[in-house]
């Protein structure tokens, strides 16, 4: 699962290294687009967490054909969902631009890789669900696979679109939303394929490719919990955007230039948290909660470790790393400042994505559903934009509250997983 996230970490900062030699606006572009991506990740990620803790249960309680079920009917739904959201996107990318408070240059840049990005937008939550029952079965090697394969082809595409190279036309920052939709929507036929062969963890039958209501509902019981809770952790990147489209393209673009290296390191960091997921789903599913709440502890150990060594690279190295991506001084102090300040939470974060992670596993969506409510949106949002205006800081005390939040997150799910609710959690 590490493996599997390590070439989309390499995805998120390739994109954005040949985004950034197109200038701020560019960079700008695809940062506050992606803050509206935000809507289907959190989507995506309910879904994929409903569909991971029903499957890993199943599997766990020796039960092929219920998982298989299980699979057929997550599949569905993420295929409803992507047709929805996909037309959204063509219809009204500029629009929501507009919204976000994207400027005239934004806009002249942008409206085009908007439409794309958003209408392409279901690849997303189909690559995150398929790949969630693979892992859920506890065939996270062809997640690996998937995403290794779906990223290979944007990097290798997305250069050769923005900038013209060879017979391909010049398509400007339009070029990366092109190569990262083909991408993706190869890397869903990929998962198809395997999905459909024989000899997998999960066999799929001609009987089981028919709605079933109450399969679903199971899912969607725990997927609805869920996805508000990945909406309210992902979407308040929306609100930190909209603050900082306030101080001009130039913060926005430091912002996504040190987000995009911040999620270098933190994207190998949810491939722990997956595996934890998958462990207490199985473990629970087998009758072993003692088990499940010793595996979660130790990802979350070496998570930390490793999350606090990234830390400490980037604190002292935050300048060279950030001139990789950008030459404009403007644009790379609020990267540097950026990236020191968020990545100085990084031994808190490792703690705090483990034990989210665990209590989805657990089927348990409702507490980190409170936990992000209360630190991102009634703490996060309100102290990001005081130190913006109120105290002055500007840019910077949007980066300090995402450090705040995040550290105390981490504080409250260790608190909370310790109580050991989650285990009585039926699926």
């Amino acid at each position: 699962m590490v493996l599997e996230m390590m070439m989309e970490s390499v995805f998120v900062v390739a994109d954005v290294f040949f985004v950034g030699r197109l200038g701020p606006d560019a960079v700008a572009t695809v940062g506050i687009t992606e803050s509206l991506m935000t809507v289907m990740y959190a989507l995506a990620i309910g879904l994929s967490i409903g569909a991971a803790a029903t499957v890993a249960r199943r599997v766990g309680e020796k039960d092929p054909v219920r998982a298989a079920r299980s699979a057929v009917q997550s599949v569905l739904m993420g295929f409803a969902a992507a047709a929805i959201f996909g037309t959204i996107g063509v219809l009204f990318g500029p629009q929501l631009l507009r919204l976000m408070g994207a400027n005239e240059d934004v806009l002249r840049t942008g409206s085009t890789f908007a439409r794309v990005m958003l209408g392409g937008s279901g690849t997303v939550v189909l690559l995150f669900l398929i790949n969630a029952v693979f892992r859920g079965a506890g065939d996270a090697a062809i997640a690996m696979r998937v995403l290794w394969f779906a990223n290979a082809i944007n990097i290798t595409l997305g250069p050769c679109l923005i900038f013209g190279l060879g017979p391909f036309p010049e398509l400007g920052v339009t070029g990366a939303a092109v190569g990262t939709t083909v991408g993706r929507g190869c890397g869903v036929l990929y998962q198809l394929v395997h999905l459909s062969r024989r000899g997998g963890r999960i066999q799929i039958e001609r009987s089981h490719l028919v709605f079933d209501l109450n399969v679903m509902r199971g899912i969607l019981r725990i997927s609805g919990t869920a996805t508000f809770q990945n909406f309210v952790g992902t979407a308040s990147w929306m609100g930190l955007v909209r603050i900082l489209t306030g101080f001009g393209s130039a913060a926005v673009a430091g912002n996504t230039i040190g987000i995009r290296i911040i999620l270098f390191a933190l994207l190998p960091s949810f491939g722990v948290s997956n595996a934890a997921a998958t462990l207490v789903g199985q473990n629970l599913g087998a009758g072993k909660p003692e088990r499940a709440e010793a595996a979660a502890w130790k990802a979350g150990m070496y998570n930390t470790v490793c999350l606090g060594t990234v830390g400490a690279i980037f604190l002292l190295f935050a300048p060279q790393l950030i001139s990789l991506f950008t030459t404009d001084p403007e644009v790379a102090q609020y990267g540097v400042r950026c990236l020191r300040i968020v990545s100085a939470g990084f031994l808190f974060y490792g703690y705090a994505m483990v034990l989210t992670a665990s209590f989805n596993g657990a089927g348990d969506t409702r507490t980190p559903t409170l936990i992000n409510l209360a630190c991102l949106w009634m703490w996060e949002i309100p102290l990001a934009w005081a130190l913006a205006h109120p105290f002055g800081f500007g840019p910077t005390g949007v980066f300090i509250a995402v450090s705040v939040a995040f550290s105390t997150m981490a504080l409250v799910s260790g608190w909370l997983f310790s109580k050991g609710m989650w285990k009585t959690k039926r699926v």
